[in-house]
């Protein structure tokens, strides 16, 4: 499947600001992705009933179902709490997985501090041009205003 060239697909990029440190922000996102995660974004089969990021670089983020059956959503990438992660991101152009990081886009996830009570979480979808053919498809359902579905659920969980 030929690539689309990289600069015809742009980034998506979304933020959100909220009140709580870099190290909070960071372990919610990475150790608590259920509480934040869309329930509308699975790859499974069966119904979900766990989310989780392996730490470090090389770690899967990934979800099972009651049955043991896994699915990854991709790899890390970048590991640097509480600042920054990525991963790799293995979706195909119909919202379902793909096997391998060949054609998979990324996502990168930058904390800062904004002051000393708030700090600002960016959730940005890169390299979209490897999704090849669906590529500008995937850029059309991914943008539109911050923060979008995914850190509004996440500012959320940050509170709890």
């Amino acid at each position: 499947m030929p690539e689309q060239p990289e600069q015809s697909v742009p980034d998506v990029r979304k933020s959100v600001t909220v009140a709580a440190t870099p190290e909070h922000c960071f372990k919610v996102f990475t150790e608590r992705p259920a509480d934040w995660w869309p329930p509308t974004h699975v790859l499974l089969e069966n119904e979900r009933v766990g989310l989780a990021f392996e730490p470090g670089v090389g770690g899967r983020y990934y979800e099972w179902d009651a049955e043991g059956n896994e699915i990854d959503w991709g790899r890390v990438l970048t590991w640097e709490p509480p600042y920054r992660l990525s991963m790799t991101w293995r979706i195909d152009g119909r919202w379902r997985s793909i096997p391998d990081d060949e054609r998979a886009s990324e996502i990168e996830v930058t904390i800062t501090p904004v002051d000393g009570t708030s700090t600002r979480v960016e959730l940005a979808h890169v390299k979209l041009h490897k999704h090849g053919p669906d590529a500008q498809a995937i850029h059309r359902a991914l943008d539109g205003p911050s923060p979008g579905e995914t850190l509004e659920l996440f500012a959320k969980a940050v509170e709890r």
